[in-house]
């Protein structure tokens, strides 16, 4: 299979139609690739890297402001530097299949390059300066705002809630019909310095995992791990067990 065939199973999968496979091509070559295929007449992602950080930034800080009319400067810039660190543009990238879509030299796939968060990321952003300059600003946020949903509501919780385990409930109870529980499942470290982990259940399944320093920080965080899978939550049709049919772990509001 050739590269440009490689590109275009990876479009169609994602629902992505480019005017210019060349493009998507270039946003999807890592370095690596083209030091082992110097044949290759094409160039690797970095500009295109380059270009959709820019274009991300433009279009979530545009969304943000007009999303949210009375949330003040800092809660905005907090609000967008969640959507676009690190862990959350590899997400996103992961939920694309994009770590093994990549034209990535042996030696960098052999070396875990494929799951590597900022490698994840960059691509994500290349892929983003590619779409733009194939489709414009308004086929970038119909690719990219849906897929943020999710994000945005961890982030609006994080941000702007300061209670995330409210937000998840509201959510749950909305969407779902059911009431998030919250099971402490690890307690470890000295008393001073006691490190807990607790999980978030909708239903009957474990759906957010968060840590702190105490219960209640590490429920939080369980939350927001939750809200940021909100994409991801199936209809659940069973019914919670009952009180007396819960695990015996101890659980807290």
């Amino acid at each position: 299979m050739d590269e440009l065939t490689m590109v275009a199973t990876f479009a169609e999968r994602n629902e992505l139609v480019f005017r210019d496979l060349n493009l998507l091509r270039e946003a999807l070559t890592h370095r690596s690739y083209l030091n082992e295929h110097p044949e290759a007449d094409w160039g690797d992602n970095e500009r295109l890297e380059y270009l959709g950080d820019a274009v991300l930034d433009f279009l979530l800080a545009d969304s943000l402001y007009r999303r949210f009319p009375q949330a003040r400067e800092g809660e905005l810039t907090g609000l967008r530097a969640a959507l676009v660190r690190r862990e959350t543009l590899a997400r996103l990238a992961r939920q694309l299949g994009l770590g093994e879509a990549l034209l990535m030299g042996h030696g960098e796939a052999d070396s875990g390059g494929r799951q590597r968060p900022p490698l994840l990321c960059a691509a994500f952003e290349a892929l983003i300066g590619a779409l733009y300059l194939d489709q414009g600003l308004t086929g970038v946020a119909s690719f990219v705002m849906p897929r943020m949903e999710a994000e945005l509501a961890a982030a609006q919780a994080e941000v702007l809630d300061k209670d995330p385990k409210s937000r998840l409930q509201e959510l749950a109870q909305g969407l779902l019909g059911v009431t998030p529980r919250y099971r402490t499942v690890k307690a470890e470290g000295p008393d001073h310095a006691k490190r807990f982990t607790v999980e978030v259940h909708l239903g009957n399944a474990v759906w957010g995992v968060g840590q702190g320093h105490s219960k209640q920080a590490a429920a939080q965080q369980a939350a927001i791990d939750a809200l940021r899978r909100q994409a991801e939550w199936a209809p659940l049709t069973e019914p919670e067990p009952p009180p007396d049919a819960q695990p015996a772990a101890r659980s807290f509001s």
